[in-house]
């Protein structure tokens, strides 16, 4: 059976850019199964960030803006002391993913969307969960928010966070976010970074005749 693997990261600007593209992919091919993987964008990073830096995340942030039409908040990127650490995010996906699958590409987007439209502190656990509770909810796989954080502060989240950036590694994926078409054994690269409607399902399309005729026998 086919299945699409997601790699992206929830506070990386162009996933969240490449968000209501993906979506709009998957009703057009109703059906096609989605597994997320998080990639991890800036792990672990505890640097505050500097003028220099949110420069040069404001003027990135305003180019996904233009290419996508998306909201941008930008207040989050000068509220104090804050370190652009992407590791509670991506842990609160694969903490979602341990509570309900099914809904942890939905919760993916709600991180994305209250991070980078609303200026929501997605750094923060308290925050993490109530987002993603809500996003659970919204669902129909309600999780109270003590629950969730014990999911996200679980070692069994933190492992699966870590493996899902060592197979980021392992793959040496060139960017976020990245599509991956899987059939059986066979993985084929989609695209890699941002990829605008209607040209990502002429992409998939393309793979799928490639394999029905790579699969052909010769008369």
């Amino acid at each position: 059976m086919s299945r699409l693997i997601y790699i992206a990261d929830p506070m990386c600007a162009w996933s969240y850019g490449f968000g209501p593209e993906l979506a709009a992919l998957l009703e057009g091919v109703p059906g096609l199964p989605v597994d997320v993987v998080v990639g991890g964008l800036r792990p672990y990073n505890k640097n505050v960030v500097s003028p220099e830096r949110r420069a040069e995340l404001k003027a990135q942030w305003e180019q996904v803006a233009r290419e996508t039409g998306l909201p941008f908040n930008l207040d989050i990127l000068s509220k104090e002391n804050f370190a652009y650490d992407t590791e509670p995010a991506c842990r609160a996906v694969v903490a979602a993913r341990k509570l309900a699958p099914q809904a942890s590409l939905y919760v993916f987007h709600e991180i994305q969307r209250m991070f980078f439209s609303e200026g929501k502190d997605t750094t923060q656990p308290e925050v993490l969960a109530s987002i993603a509770c809500k996003a659970l909810a919204e669902e129909g796989y309600p999780v109270d928010e003590a629950t969730f954080l014990a999911t996200w502060n679980s070692d069994i989240a933190v492992k699966g966070t870590n493996d899902d950036f060592l197979l980021t590694e392992k793959w040496e994926l060139k960017g976020f976010p990245t599509l991956v078409l899987e059939r059986g054994t066979e993985l084929d690269l989609v695209t890699t970074g941002y990829v605008a409607m209607p040209r990502l399902i002429e992409l998939l399309l393309e793979l799928v005749e490639e394999g029905k005729d790579a699969n052909a026998k010769p008369a």
